[in-house]
């Protein structure tokens, strides 16, 4: 796949800004594998500081590791008065297997009224619409309320290590007098019957990445052999991957469920009110409860050989705040014959759902979908938002999108077909580019 941008067919009609750079950043393959594997990154940054300075405004670049490049910009404010907010994507995506694909994944190919791609919902939307809203604020002549921050940070898909918290810890004065902070999974619109409402993110869960070790005696593979780190493994991931952990509930989860039950009449045990936002019941469901999900498996080299080694890699994501009682938990569920090692730990989160910037956030939303309800939700996964909080800056997730009632949306996040109508991201780049105006 190549690494800069397709050059579009000289007959194909004018588009959107805000699709246009969408597609543009598409066609960047900055796929991370994770482990310090990358591609691209430099070269989507960079064209993210062009685009800036053709705003003028003057990036600045922090590559901590070669390759993995970190852009920032600072838009000052009409009021310097006021603490500046941060707002904030990443560049990378997930890898794409384009044989499991309707499209190429890095063509950025426009069909049926979407943008197709790789990153056309995580999160290569909101980096367009938030550098279309800031242009249309600049080009009119305007300024921001307060000063904006605006980041792009390398490596928020594998947990922000060489991307976000190499730049907290190397480069804080990038946020000074920051307070607050946006960035992507909320804002976007769900179904409850034949109504919309709108979820806005308030908080995240903690994310721990472990890998689970199992070692025994090799041996040949035609020998009664009992002790087998394969066996052992095997079972130990069944019983991890198939633990149904219970529901717990916190402020923000409450609020959700109370929210639902208002809007629609009908009460229900968690995960039944869940149910009836269609699509979007995976993301919720996972936000009351600790998930482990097996991702990896990696044992042996032949086929006659009992390998003395196993591995598997789990991802952990667990309420803020129980952490350590998780990994206690999935050290009794995979017993003593398997090793527990933490590969990436970091925080969860979870802020009130009010104050001035969520005021102002739900205000915009129902600007252009007026008397739409906002709900606050936390995040089953997790964001860049958890290294600035090292920083005392609350982050948010805000990237709005009014969606049509049948979309899975939430499904796109890391699946085949990754895609995000056209008509969401003009509205988005709206609602944003009001709240940058004027919060």
């Amino acid at each position: 796949m190549p690494d800069t941008p397709v050059s579009p067919p000289a007959h194909e009609e004018p588009m959107e800004e805000v699709v246009r750079i969408a597609r543009d950043l598409i066609r960047f393959d900055t796929t991370n594998w994770g482990g310090g594997r990358s591609r691209g990154e430099r070269e989507a940054a960079e064209y993210v500081g062009a685009y800036l300075e053709g705003l003028g405004v003057e990036p600045e670049y922090y590559e901590p590791i070669e390759r993995r490049t970190n852009v920032t910009a600072r838009i000052p404010g009409r009021n310097p008065d006021k603490p500046a907010l941060v707002v904030h994507g990443h560049l990378d995506v997930v890898p794409a297997v384009a044989e499991d694909w309707t499209v190429d994944p890095f063509a950025g190919e426009i069909r049926d009224g979407m943008l197709w791609g790789r990153g056309a919902v995580d999160m290569k939307n909101m980096d367009a619409m938030v550098l279309t809203s800031v242009a249309d604020i600049l080009r009119s002549g305007d300024q921001p309320e307060r000063d904006l921050v605006l980041t792009f940070f390398a490596d928020e898909e594998n947990g922000g290590v060489e991307g976000s918290a190499l730049v907290v810890e190397n480069h804080p004065e990038w946020f000074a007098g920051a307070t607050e902070a946006i960035s992507e999974v909320g804002g976007y619109s769900i179904a409850l019957g034949d109504r919309r409402a709108y979820l806005l993110q308030v908080g995240e869960k903690a994310l721990i990445w472990i890998r689970l070790r199992a070692r025994a005696r090799g041996g040949h593979g035609s020998r009664f052999h009992p002790a087998n780190a394969v066996t052992r493994l095997a079972e130990a991931v069944a019983r991890l991957g198939t633990t149904a952990w219970p529901v717990e509930l916190t402020t923000t989860t409450r609020a959700l469920l109370d929210g639902i039950t208002a809007l629609d009449g009908a009460a229900g045990d968690p995960d039944t009110v869940a149910d009836r936002t269609g699509p979007a019941a995976g993301f919720l469901k996972s936000s009351w409860r600790t998930t482990t999900n097996p991702t990896g498996l990696t044992a042996g080299y032949k086929h006659n050989v009992i390998p003395d080694e196993a591995e598997a890699l789990i991802d952990v994501r667990v309420l803020p705040g129980t952490e350590d009682a998780a990994l206690e938990e999935i050290k009794a569920i995979v017993g003593p014959d398997v090793a527990v090692e933490v590969v990436v730990r970091d925080v969860g989160l979870e802020t009130p759902f009010r104050g001035p910037l969520v005021e102002a956030m739900v205000g915009a939303l129902g600007a252009h979908d007026p008397g739409v309800p906002v709900l606050p939700y936390l995040l089953s996964g997790g964001t860049d938002n958890k290294a600035l909080s090292r920083l005392g800056i609350t982050g948010y997730g805000f990237a709005p999108l009014r969606l049509p009632a049948d979309f899975d949306f939430t499904g796109m996040f890391h699946g085949a077909d990754e895609r995000v109508p056209l008509d969401a991201l003009v509205f988005g780049r709206r609602v944003l580019t009001d709240l940058l105006r004027t919060y």
